[in-house]
């Protein structure tokens, strides 16, 4: 299962993001995208998912060569892809756990029992050292920043898409959830799920390691490389890629 990105163009009521992003993800691979604020990471993420505010407006995403720049988000879902939000939104009143049994049917196409279902999560959560008494709270409400991307990569590991985006997930955690997060994202780990994370920082990067590493400033790619990309950016930062673009 590949994700390739061609000359990708992207904007938001006529303003021009993304210049031309060229990306080429496998399953079982993990690749970071880098870049300063404002450099179309976050944008890049919303377009792949099939964000309706966002208008591709030249090249291509690919899934497994089939063309999916015109699909609609929940189809795109149906495929194996999977978006982890910057900012995860708290839906009052829908119980976590219901609103999961109704993503992994239309996920996967079975008709799965409650008392499965509630094994599945049980299983789940304990394979990610979560409480139990989280599947019974209703989604993100009340939820802590830290609380919030831990149900991120719950429903990742539920869904068990193939290729995951992770937007900004370390944003606005401590020293702790960062590891706990981290945790779950690397117990999932594995050739069957490809991981597009996408950072400001490389802190994130000290406990998910990326075989590539990708720096993206003015909505393109300016360079890419492995592990040691990321460590020259936490040593110089994103000014002599942001003068070479």
């Amino acid at each position: 299962m590949t994700l390739a990105v061609e000359n990708l163009h992207a904007s938001i009521e006529d303003k021009k993001i993304l210049k031309g992003v060229n990306l080429n993800v496998q399953q079982g691979e993990v690749h970071a995208i880098m870049g300063p604020n404002g450099s179309g990471k976050s944008t890049l993420a919303h377009v792949l998912m099939g964000h309706p505010k966002y208008a591709v407006t030249e090249g291509s995403i690919l899934f497994n060569g089939e063309d999916i720049t015109s699909a609609a988000p929940d189809e795109r879902a149906r495929k194996g892809l999977f978006l982890a939000f910057q900012y995860p939104m708290e839906v009052p009143g829908v119980p976590l756990a219901s609103f999961l049994r109704q993503a992994y049917s239309a996920r996967t196409g079975e008709t799965i029992s409650v008392p499965k279902f509630r094994t599945l999560l049980r299983d789940t959560g304990t394979s990610l050292r979560m409480d139990e008494k989280f599947l019974e709270r209703t989604l993100n409400e009340g939820f802590s920043g830290g609380e919030k991307k831990k149900c991120e990569i719950f429903q990742m590991a539920v869904l068990k898409p193939s290729m995951a985006v992770l937007d900004e997930t370390d944003s606005g955690l401590d020293v702790d959830a960062l590891r706990i997060v981290a945790e779950g994202v690397n117990a999932l780990l594995g050739p069957t799920l490809g991981v597009m994370l996408i950072t400001h920082y490389q802190r994130i990067l000290q406990y998910i390691k990326p075989q590539f590493v990708h720096v993206m400033v003015d909505g393109k790619i300016v360079q890419s490389g492995g592990g040691e990309l990321a460590e020259q950016l936490e040593q110089e930062g994103y000014r002599a890629f942001e003068k070479a673009k």
